[in-house]
C-alpha cells in the first residue's frame, strides 16, 4: 500500500531525473553518489506505490504515473520551499506581525520613540498598538489578541494564574497646576495640603486614579471633574478650574509654561509598570524582539 510520506529530497531527486533523463547526471546535480541517488528514487516509488520511470541502458523515461506526478511534485516543492523561506524570515525577524497592548500614557509618551527604532531595525515586522487602559490590556493578553501588555493592574496582575508578569518599573506621581498657583511654589507639599483644592480626577478604572486614592485612604480630594484622557486634564489645569496629580510617565502632556509640575515626596503614591504575557506558549521571534527592547529600555528607567 502505497505511504504518504515524501521527502524533499525525494522531490528533488524526482524532478532532476525527470529533467535530465540521466542517472549520473541527475546524481551529479543533487550532489549525490549514483547508488544513493537510485535508492532515493526506488523510496520514492515504494511510496506512492508506482513506478515513475521507465529505464533502459539507453534512456530514462516517466512513465503515465509519474507524467501525472510530475507537476503536483513541482507545486510540492515549491510550497515547501515557499513556506521554508517565509519561516525563516520570520525566524531572521525580516517578516513578522507584533501586537502590543499599552497604557494610553505609555503609548503616547514613551513607546513612539522606541517603535520607531524598533521599525528602522526590522521595517518588514508590522507593529500593531491598542493603547488602552490596564484591565483591557490585560483582557488582549489573556484573550490572545495581544502578544504581551505594559499595564499596571494591582493584585488583578499579579494574582493572573494564567498570566506571567514582571515589574518593569515603578512611576512616582507630581502634582501639576498653574504656574501661578499657590502650590507651585509651596516649599513643602504633601497630599492634606493639596486635598481642600479643587482637583481633576482620572476616571475609577484608571491606573492613576486607582493608586491615587490607595495612596489617599482615607483623606478624600476635592473633586470638581472626572476625565478619561491625560489631555483633558492638562486643559482643564490651564484653565484654571483645579489640580491634579499624575504619573512622571505621563508629564509629556503637561509641558507648558502655563503648567507647573512638581514632584510628590510620597514613597507611598507610586504606580508599578508590568509586563504582561501569556504564561503558556512562546512569543514569535518578532514578538520577543520587541519583547526584549522594551525589558531593556523601560527596566532601566528611572522614574
Amino acid at each position: 500500500m502505497a505511504s504518504p510520506d515524501l521527502s524533499a529530497r525525494q522531490l528533488r531527486a524526482f524532478l532532476a531525473l525527470a529533467d535530465l533523463r540521466h542517472f549520473t547526471r541527475a546524481a551529479e546535480a543533487c550532489h549525490l553518489s549514483q547508488p544513493a541517488f537510485s535508492t532515493l528514487v526506488r523510496a520514492l516509488e515504494e511510496s506512492v506505490g508506482a513506478r515513475l520511470f521507465d529505464r533502459n541502458t539507453r534512456s530514462v523515461q516517466l512513465t503515465p504515473e509519474g507524467r501525472l506526478f510530475e507537476p503536483s511534485a513541482r507545486r510540492l516543492l515549491a510550497d515547501m520551499g515557499r513556506a521554508l523561506g517565509d519561516l525563516g524570515d520570520h525566524v531572521e525577524r525580516r517578516k513578522g506581525r507584533v501586537h502590543i497592548a499599552a497604557l494610553p500614557s505609555l503609548a503616547a509618551g514613551w513607546l513612539p520613540a522606541l517603535f520607531a527604532e524598533f521599525h528602522q531595525t526590522w521595517p518588514g515586522i508590522e507593529l500593531v498598538l491598542s493603547d488602552q487602559l490596564s484591565d483591557a490590556c490585560i483582557d488582549l493578553v489573556r484573550g490572545g489578541q495581544a502578544d504581551f501588555a505594559l499595564a499596571s493592574g494591582g493584585t488583578r496582575v499579579a494574582d493572573a494564574a494564567e498570566l506571567r508578569t514582571r515589574v518593569l518599573c515603578t512611576d512616582r506621581f507630581h502634582l501639576v497646576c498653574r504656574a501661578d498657583h499657590p502650590l507651585a511654589s509651596e516649599p513643602r507639599l504633601t497630599l492634606r495640603k493639596l486635598a481642600p483644592w479643587p482637583f481633576i480626577h482620572m476616571t475609577r478604572n484608571s491606573s492613576v486614579r486607582q493608586a491615587l486614592e490607595a495612596a489617599l485612604h482615607p483623606l478624600a480630594m476635592n473633586t470638581v471633574l472626572e476625565v478619561e484622557q491625560l489631555a483633558t486634564v492638562m486643559g482643564m489645569v490651564e484653565a484654571g478650574l483645579g489640580i491634579s496629580v499624575v504619573p512622571t510617565l505621563t508629564l509629556y502632556q503637561f509641558r507648558r509654561e502655563t503648567i507647573a509640575t512638581r514632584p510628590l515626596p510620597m514613597p507611598q503614591l507610586t504606580r508599578r509598570i508590568y509586563l504582561v504575557q501569556r504564561r503558556e506558549g512562546s512569543l514569535s521571534a518578532a514578538a520577543r524582539a520587541l519583547h526584549d527592547m522594551v525589558v531593556a529600555r523601560l527596566g532601566s528607567l528611572s522614574v
